[in-house]
């Protein structure tokens, strides 16, 4: 069997480490082609050491000349730097498919670049369906590309949906950990730091990513990117709280009938599904034993969690509001890491940005790079004078 050829855009995150880790299991089947990595060097060195890619490539230029040196001694590893190198990258005739594991919005110029190579996408990178979902999906029908998703809930409806075919969705049931606040009064969050927030109750996961779920932002970014993986209209997406993560979510069809997937909280088994559809390979994991997991559903409260609420609002007007809504967010969230943020000021943050950049009904992919650049200044500015 010839090795499928992987590249792997953060590889040294969260979801990177343990994809190589799958990789590492079932070495007979893959083969890493490419890494990449922000501004880990010493990391993404190791990672080279030990899996021995065709090419590696840091985003942040500066480190180029130290990942050159952590790698002297290894000339068949090719060692690039910049955005561009890795826009390129992923076009490179080998490779099979790319993990889209960067965060934020510049993991959407790499993901057009390998829809546009026809590279099957892995798509765990959520905010390129946030800021430009019409535009992927196009790109991906028209150069017939598969986008298999790897966030554990898009990946369960995703399951959900395997046989049945034309079938109509009648509800997406979204589930939702509800982080660590989920007890807390409104007037409590006031005061919560950012290493309360970095505490989430189920899953392991990266800073940013922790915060979001924590203010809930990132369960309204996944339901924009259900609307576009799934062609479901967001007034039939339902998030679920559910604190135990078991249930990682579920679709209900028209006959009332509703199919979910279940699991462990453990981001191998769709990182796994999504390299290996349809066939499942084994995977030394935990296995769920439903005995000891008592399974509870609540109700979302948008008033508490305005992240979730000001998602919708975004949803609802279209265009580039999520666009907008995404640059802000990552502007607030930075600011919060860095203590120069509360909890609460972070939705406050980007809703006063959401009044004030210009909003595009019809957006093209330069609209969304003007916007993001808008956004970002728009929110510095709000942060500073609020």
């Amino acid at each position: 069997m010839k090795k499928q050829q992987i590249c792997i855009l953060g590889s040294t995150g969260s979801i990177g480490t343990q994809a190589l880790d799958v990789i590492a299991q079932h070495s007979d089947r893959y083969e890493v082609y490419c890494i990449t990595a922000n501004n880990r060097v010493e990391q993404l060195a190791e990672q080279a050491r030990k899996f021995h890619p065709a090419a590696v490539v840091i985003a942040n230029e500066q480190h180029y000349d130290t990942l050159k040196g952590l790698l002297d001694d290894m000339p068949d590893i090719k060692v690039y730097a910049g955005a561009k190198a890795i826009d390129e990258i992923v076009e490179a005739e080998p490779i099979d498919m790319v993990l889209t594991a960067m965060v934020g919005f510049a993991g959407l110029s790499p993901t057009i670049h390998a829809i546009k190579a026809r590279k099957k996408i892995c798509l765990a990178n959520k905010e390129t369906l946030v800021v430009a979902g019409e535009l992927i999906e196009q790109l991906a029908i028209d150069n017939h590309v598969p986008i298999i998703p790897v966030d554990s809930e898009h990946s369960a409806i995703f399951q959900s949906l395997v046989g049945e075919d034309d079938n109509e969705i009648e509800i997406i049931l979204l589930t939702a950990s509800g982080g660590p606040f989920r007890k807390m009064s409104r007037e409590a969050l006031a005061n919560v730091t950012k290493a309360d927030a970095l505490r989430h109750p189920t899953w392991d996961m990266g800073a940013k990513i922790t915060i979001d779920s924590a203010t809930m932002m990132n369960k309204g970014f996944e339901v924009i990117e259900a609307k576009w993986l799934f062609g479901v209209p967001a007034e039939r997406i339902e998030v679920l709280v559910h604190p135990q993560s078991i249930v990682h979510s579920a679709v209900q069809f028209r006959d009332g009938s509703v199919k979910a997937q279940l699991g462990v909280p453990d981001m191998r088994m769709p990182i796994q599904y999504a390299f290996s559809f349809p066939e499942r390979l084994p995977l030394n994991s935990e296995r769920l034993d439903l005995f000891k997991h008592p399974l509870e559903f609540y109700k979302p409260d948008l008033e508490k969690f305005h992240c979730l609420a000001l998602a919708f609002e975004a949803i609802r007007r279209g265009g580039n509001m999520p666009c907008i809504v995404n640059a802000a967010n990552e502007v607030v969230n930075r600011a919060f890491l860095e203590d120069r943020c509360g909890f609460l000021q972070m939705g406050e943050v980007i809703e006063k940005t959401m009044e004030k950049a210009t909003f595009d009904a019809h957006p093209s992919y330069d609209t969304y790079v003007a916007t993001d650049a808008e956004a970002r200044r728009l929110a510095k500015e709000i942060l500073q004078t609020s």
